[in-house]
Parts: C-alpha cells; structure tokens; sequence
C-alpha cells in the first residue's frame, strides 16, 4: 500500500510541475505570440486560465494558505513513509532551491510571485486578449 501512497505524491509531483510550467511557459508564451503576432496567445479562454492559475497563487501567499498540491503531496509521502518537502517549504521554494543552489525566504518568493501576476495583469492591457470573435 505504501508504494500506491508514493506513486500518488509523484502524481501530484508532476501535476504541480505541469501547473507550474503552465504559469510560467504561458507567460513567455504570450510574449513571444506579442512580438511574432500569434494570435492564439491572445485566446481568451488561455488567457482566463492564465490570470486565474497564478491569481491562486498569489493569493495564496498574500493569505499565507499553504499550496493544496503541496499539502497533499506531502500527506501522501507521509503515508508512503516518504520524507515531503523539508521546513514547511512549498513545491517551488524546494525546487527552485535546488536547481538555482539558492535557498531564498519564504518572502521573496511571495514578492516574486506578486511581480509575476502584475506583469501578466499588465499583459491584458498590453497584449489583450480578443475577448470577442
């Protein structure tokens, strides 16, 4: 049973990545499709996702609500006798430490997060999306 808990938290490992992938490549996707003129970047549904997606985890860390995926995966591990994420670090926070041997406070990651959203908020008014057909 504890492998069935295991592969649950890679789950959720690699549902976070794609999450996190999404914010991010959405964004640069978008401002490649502004200085090439993609108009697929300017979807309104895409561009919806895209506001909402990191909306959630801005208001999350604004509201200091730990991140569900992060929780959950955790749980799981815990149940698989799996060690989580060390020090009450979330998915980014650990992985950005890792890649980038850069261990940053909790705080700056909020800052991050926050400039992030107001750069792809910005994007609406720069590169809108086409809300009508």
């Amino acid at each position: 049973m504890r492998d069935y808990y295991g592969d649950l938290a890679t789950g959720v490992a690699v549902l976070h990545a794609a999450f996190v992938l999404f914010v991010v490549g959405g964004l640069a996707l978008i401002l490649a499709g502004w200085s090439r003129g993609w108009e697929w970047t300017r979807g309104r549904v895409f561009r919806a996702v895209h506001v909402l997606a990191i909306g959630l985890v801005v208001t999350e860390v604004w509201f200091g609500v730990p991140c569900p995926l992060t929780v959950l995966e955790n749980h799981w591990r815990a149940l698989a006798a799996q060690v989580g994420y060390p020090h009450g670090q979330g998915f980014v926070a650990h992985w950005v430490g890792r890649l980038l041997y850069y261990d940053a406070p909790a705080w700056l990651f909020g800052v991050v997060y926050t400039v992030f959203f107001l750069l792809v908020l910005g994007m609406l008014k720069w590169h809108p999306p086409r809300w009508r057909r």
